[in-house]
């Protein structure tokens, strides 16, 4: 019996990421993980059966250093679902452009040029962006990281195009999906009233659009809004 081709999730040892490594195990797809920091859902998820691989995104050198590794591991993906995320503010006396464009668009770029070969082996494969709606408006509290998911969103269109018809590469663009440890209620229902949908849906959402979009035979280049709404909001 062919091996299934392992899906590749960076930044899965937590939140979003996590959840969704955790409902493809279950389902018998392979997946490998990276992770930046050593937590215990990296245990967790070893136990059941990932490959699990540190990585540092933080540099070109240290992005190259991944891709080697990865090459290690496996001859061939049936995905890769580009999670990873750094989450800063553009705070007096610091620029976080650097860090941020390093994890949210140099890291996928060097990866997707990299891996192609892998895809490739596999009769469909898919690249997914996870991006942010902040693209949509921008953020006067976090322009770097805006603009670096920004950039990300772009560049799905054209790895789509360099990659198509054998490799579908899509974006998607979500909004408050899990409320953070430590978020007081009036926070939360600020953020809530954003959208008309007024909920946090969890981290199941983006499972199911990642699904769709694995599924989906005709859909490249998009980016996906899981936003409950917010664009309709005034």
């Amino acid at each position: 019996m062919q091996q299934t081709a392992p899906i590749l999730i960076t930044g899965a040892s937590q939140r979003i990421g996590l959840h969704c490594a955790k409902s493809f195990l279950a389902q018998g797809q392979p997946v490998i993980i990276t992770y930046r920091k050593l937590r215990p859902a990296v245990a967790e998820l070893e136990q059941l059966g990932a490959i699990c691989l540190q990585a540092d995104f933080s540099s070109g050198s240290s992005i190259e250093a991944f891709i080697q590794l990865l090459h290690q591991h496996c001859s061939k993906l049936r995905a890769i679902i580009h999670n990873a995320s750094a989450w800063l503010d553009d705070e007096p006396g610091q620029q976080p452009m650097q860090q941020l464009f390093n994890v949210h668009v140099l890291a996928p770029y060097l990866i997707n040029l990299a891996c192609e070969p892998l895809l490739r082996q596999c009769a469909s494969a898919d690249i997914i962006h996870i991006g942010d709606d902040v693209t949509r408006r921008g953020s006067s509290k976090r322009i770097a990281y805006s603009a670096s998911k920004a950039a990300l969103e772009n560049m799905s269109m054209s790895f789509a195009a360099r990659f198509a018809p054998q490799i579908k590469v899509n974006c998607i663009a979500p909004a408050l999906i899990m409320q953070q440890d430590g978020d007081n209620p009036d926070y939360l229902q600020q953020a809530t009233d954003k959208s008309v949908m007024r909920s946090i849906p969890g981290a199941q959402v983006v499972f199911e659009a990642i699904k769709y979009l694995l599924e989906s035979p005709y859909t490249t280049g998009i980016t996906l809004p899981l936003n409950g709404g917010r664009h309709l909001k005034n």
